[in-house]
């Protein structure tokens, strides 16, 4: 029995495969792993190359976020597009060794217009975190959809191919956060670590370049012109590297630091957290208080307990151990106890600052929020809020929440001050002293009085207890300081601080209040 043509099976055409052969499975994860962790290598550690000179306030950690997203959308979007254009291994190895090296020349461009854009408004941020993360993290995005290309020989495998590069690049991605956040951030230098970062994207596209030209798989275009400029763009880019200005002394995992010597004041050392003056001590007087809020913190803990008589203090931030060493100098005996989350800076304390633990001071390492919760109830007479990243309270140091943890920690009578920063109109400072208010029964404010009419920026120091305060003679000591202020109690107080938001930990806008509108 004879059938038509009409009965005659006939297979479908299946899609053409790219042109040329796939790449070895491992090769093709391990490019699309480095490629992926190489970017949040770059993210992490650009918040530290940029933080010397715009701070490390939530705008700035946002707009590092924000312009590496871009990034990698941009790059991916284009290597896509260039995947359907062009032979995929001519462009893998090259976009691995122009990542490298625009990694490299990161440090220098990142540090000269740190310089120029140092301390500026929204539009430097932004330009600033572009210059660092930008170019090269485009670059390492467009390789995972080269590789993509590559591997759909088979487009009826589209699915598992696609999701499976997709998931190693984002463990690539999480692996190398993890990495860099608690192993290589907390060991190296950021300028070690992008170098060795920039070395290990260059190493590997040169090598893979030479593997698929002598699989005779590709041939890059000019290899040898592409070498020597590769060559020659990384000597410069390592060139001016060395050459490139760098703030800091030391590295911690949290600052960039360094101590400079006061010309005017040769016993005088001023301590510099990301190129931000944080304290200043005397290494021959631990009595003289340079800065103004120093001075008022002084003044509160002169008329907190009879002169000379000694106090359990607790520190919330280290910083240079300024106000410790006052108060031992001053009352004989007291017992320091100083919460600090950044261990590399109390090492630094320690070789150019003079600071010796003791039984007048011991330091814990560690976030001041956590620390705080294991403190005994009633076992300080003094607590010292003076604690930054930045110019800016950490958040979860000024909600009610925290002010109930000092309270519980404070004995009967006990006084607690804070040290705030804020700008014109003064929405943070008003917010925090309504939430501080809103725990402490007696609240009073120490500041400028331009300051407080909002004409300029200030530090404000916050005093609170639940006994009364003793307003006279603490208004009698700041009156009598270099730097006039006054202080603020009662209705003239409530009048100023109005219905201001109290913090919550639910809800604590701090860096949104400390924007000036």
């Amino acid at each position: 029995m004879s059938s038509s043509s009409s009965d005659v099976a006939v297979e479908p055409a299946r899609p053409a495969p790219p042109a040329g052969r796939a790449l070895p499975n491992g090769l093709a994860a391990f490019l699309v792993f480095l490629s992926s962790g190489a970017v949040l290598v770059l993210e992490t550690v650009s918040l530290r190359l940029v933080g010397p000179y715009v701070g490390v306030t939530l705008q700035v950690t946002s707009s590092v976020i924000g312009v590496a997203l871009a990034a990698i959308a941009y790059g991916a979007w284009t290597g896509g597009w260039l995947a359907d254009r062009r032979d995929p291994r001519t462009l893998i190895a090259p976009a691995l060794v122009l990542a490298g090296i625009a990694t490299a020349i990161t440090l220098p461009v990142v540090r000269y217009a740190g310089e120029l854009l140092r301390g500026g408004a929204a539009s430097a941020v932004l330009l600033l975190t572009a210059l660092a993360v930008f170019v090269p993290a485009a670059l390492l995005s467009a390789v995972t959809p080269l590789v993509v290309k590559l591997q759909l020989a088979d487009l009826r495998r589209t699915g598992q191919v696609v999701g499976r590069l997709s998931g190693i690049g984002t463990l690539g991605g999480i692996t190398a956060t993890l990495s860099t956040g608690f192993v290589l951030v907390a060991a190296l230098p950021s300028t070690a670590i992008v170098l060795a970062l920039a070395v290990l994207l260059g190493v590997t596209g040169l090598g893979l370049g030479a593997y698929l030209h002598r699989r005779g798989r590709a041939e890059l275009p000019g290899p040898g012109r592409a070498k020597v400029a590769a060559a020659v763009l990384g000597l410069v880019g390592a060139g001016l590297t060395t050459v490139a200005p760098n703030p800091c002394d030391v590295e911690t995992a949290y600052h960039c630091a360094s101590v400079e010597t006061d010309p005017d004041r040769p016993s005088g050392r001023t301590l510099l957290l990301n190129s931000a003056q944080h304290s200043y001590v005397d290494l021959a007087d631990p009595t003289y208080l340079k800065y103004a809020y120093t001075q008022w913190i002084g003044a509160a803990a002169d008329v907190a307990a009879p002169a000379g008589q000694r106090l359990d203090a607790l520190h919330l931030g280290g910083g240079g151990f300024t106000v410790p060493r006052y108060l031992t100098a001053t009352r004989p005996g007291t017992g320091n106890l100083v919460f600090e989350i950044d261990g590399g800076l109390v090492e630094l304390d320690r070789e150019k600052l003079d600071v010796r633990a003791g039984p007048d001071l011991r330091t814990e390492i560690g976030d001041a929020r956590m620390l705080v919760g294991r403190e005994a109830t009633d076992s300080r007479d003094l607590v010292v809020g003076d604690a930054f990243g930045h110019l800016v309270v950490p958040w979860h140091l000024a909600t009610r929440e925290m002010a109930d943890e000092v309270n519980r920690v404070l004995r009967p009578g006990g006084i607690y001050v804070q040290n705030v920063i804020d700008y014109p109109p003064g929405r943070f400072v008003r917010s925090e002293l309504a939430t501080v208010a809103a725990v402490f029964r007696h609240v009073a404010l120490v500041a400028p009085p331009d300051a407080v009419a909002g004409l300029v920026g200030s530090n404000f120091l916050i005093v609170a207890s639940d006994a009364p305060l003793p307003l006279a003679p603490l208004q009698q000591r700041v009156s009598g300081l270099r730097e006039a202020a006054g202080v603020l109690s009662g209705e003239v107080l409530d009048a100023f601080v109005g219905d201001a938001l109290v913090l919550t930990d639910d809800y604590a806008p701090v860096d949104q209040l400390l924007a000036t509108a």
